[in-house]
Formats: C-alpha cells, sequence, structure tokens
C-alpha cells in the first residue's frame, strides 16, 4: 500500500490485475447495541466510535450496481470500502463536518464502474456534513446525499447454532486463501452437537461453549477418497475442528481460530 493526501486527489491507477473483494468489519464476539435517537443530531467521533455503517442509498448520486460503500469509525481512524479498494487513515469531526488527513489505499484494478465510485468516494467524504440518527449515518455535500444505515441494523450477528455455516476461506500463518472452485465444506451447529461436511466425507463431534471458545469432541467422520483438491480441503477443515477452538461472530461471517490455522464461514440459512 501507499499513502497520499486524499483531499483533492484522485486514487493511484491500479498496479495489480486482480479480482476484488468487498472488505468488512474484522470479526468480533458482539458488538454494542445502537440506541435510538429522539432526532437527527450532527454526528461527534464519540457517536460514531466502534461502529460500521453501510449504504442504503443516495440521491443525487448513483452507486454502482450491486455494490455498498461501508464506512468503519474507531476513535481516530476511518476505513472505507466503496466496492474495490481500501482506503484507511485519520478523521476528524468538527461542527458535523467530516475532515479527513493523509489516507492509504491499496491498489487493486477493478470493472470501471467500482473504480470510479472509488474516486467519487474519496472525493466526496471530505468536508461532508454527517448527521447522525439512531441507526442512520447521512452526509451531505455539494447536492449529493448518501445514506448508511448501522451495520448492526442492517446485518446483524448470525447465531451460531441452528443454521448452515459454510467455508469460504482458508487461513494459515502466511495468508488467507478461498475455497477452490467446486469444493464446498460445512458445518451445522445444534444442541451441542455439530454436523460435518468436511468436502469429501461427513461426520459429526460433540461440542461444549465456552466463552469465545468451542471445544470440539472427536470427529467420527466416513472414510472415502475423493480427488487432491478435496481432500486438502477436507484437511484443513479437520485440522481446525480438534479440541478447543476460538471462534468470532461478525454479521453473517464466523472464524474458528486454532493456532496459527482458521476456518472463514458464511451463514447460509
Amino acid at each position: 500500500m501507499r499513502t497520499f493526501p486524499l483531499i483533492g486527489l484522485p486514487l493511484a491507477a491500479a498496479v495489480a490485475l486482480t479480482a476484488c473483494t468487498t472488505g468488512g468489519a474484522a470479526p468480533s464476539q458482539s458488538r454494542s447495541a445502537v440506541a435510538p435517537s429522539a432526532a437527527p443530531t450532527a454526528a461527534t467521533a464519540d457517536a460514531l466510535d466502534g461502529r460500521t455503517f453501510v449504504s442504503t442509498g443516495a440521491t443525487g448520486y448513483t452507486l454502482a450496481p450491486g455494490s455498498d460503500i461501508t464506512l468503519r469509525f474507531e476513535p481516530t481512524r476511518i476505513g472505507v470500502s466503496a466496492g474495490c479498494n481500501q482506503m484507511s487513515g485519520e478523521y476528524e469531526i468538527s461542527d458535523g463536518i467530516l475532515e479527513l488527513g493523509m489516507m492509504m489505499t491499496t491498489e487493486m484494478a477493478c470493472e470501471q464502474p467500482l473504480m470510479a465510485q472509488d474516486q467519487w468516494i474519496a472525493a466526496f467524504l471530505p468536508g461532508a456534513a454527517a448527521l447522525l440518527d439512531g441507526p442512520t449515518l447521512t452526509l451531505t455535500k455539494e447536492g449529493v446525499t448518501l445514506k448508511l444505515l448501522d451495520a448492526e441494523v442492517a446485518n446483524p450477528d448470525r447465531s451460531l447454532e441452528g443454521g448452515r455455516w459454510v467455508v469460504t476461506g482458508i487461513g494459515t500463518a502466511d495468508a488467507v486463501s478461498t475455497v477452490p472452485a467446486g469444493t464446498e465444506a460445512s458445518l451445522v451447529f445444534a444442541d451441542g452437537k455439530v454436523t460435518v461436511e468436511a468436502g469429501c466425507n461427513s461426520g459429526s463431534a460433540t461440542y461444549e461453549l465456552g466463552e469465545g471458545t468451542i471445544r470440539f469432541g472427536p470427529v467420527g467422520i466416513t472414510m472415502k477418497l475423493c480427488d487432491d483438491t478435496t481432500m486438502e480441503l477436507e484437511q484443513a477443515v479437520l485440522g481446525v475442528l480438534q479440541g478447543e477452538v476460538t471462534y468470532a461472530i461478525d454479521a453473517d461471517t464466523l472464524t474458528l481460530s486454532s493456532g496459527s490455522n482458521a476456518l472463514i464461514l458464511t451463514a447460509a440459512g
């Protein structure tokens, strides 16, 4: 990544022709409640601290089809995703006006509408008036209004138990990789028993919930042989489901971590 002054400057040209993914907030075990307000008020850094907002619509600007704009606020830092690159840096709000300092950005190449939206949000945010009404954040500038909803309301944390979790990422000490195309693994937690579809074979294990932890019993599983790619996925899944692991749920994403290994799963219903 590189740094540049966000105010008044366009985004840098992309240098890596790689697929772009939309970021999100880091996984956490729980998120603070969103308190309703009696009337819209000028936003403050204290009121935004620790919250993530997702766009619900705009007037005066047409969002790229199928895209979201996400803003993540910390005490003095903001994270921005407009569908392609990730931006982050210092910010402050003075008398309800959002001001940004030096920002860092990734340099990925995406489809042109998303690249253009990156440039637009970079120019729109500095100097935008910020109004907060409970879970709704409204930004206005030069005839454009962007409405965003607190992620807790827009996409609440799922329950660990009762639904199906599909493995979408495999983490190691070095990187997180996606699940190979044409393979699938999933977990279903219910009544102290986890049903495991590991990729090739299927089985189950008992589990006990702790404070941010899950202790798995031995996994009883069938013993079929599949192609190498599917078996590698299965080994990664079963390698995490051993003994006590930590877990975190953020919206529809479940992360299971065991040492330097992890599984990233997405709620499927």
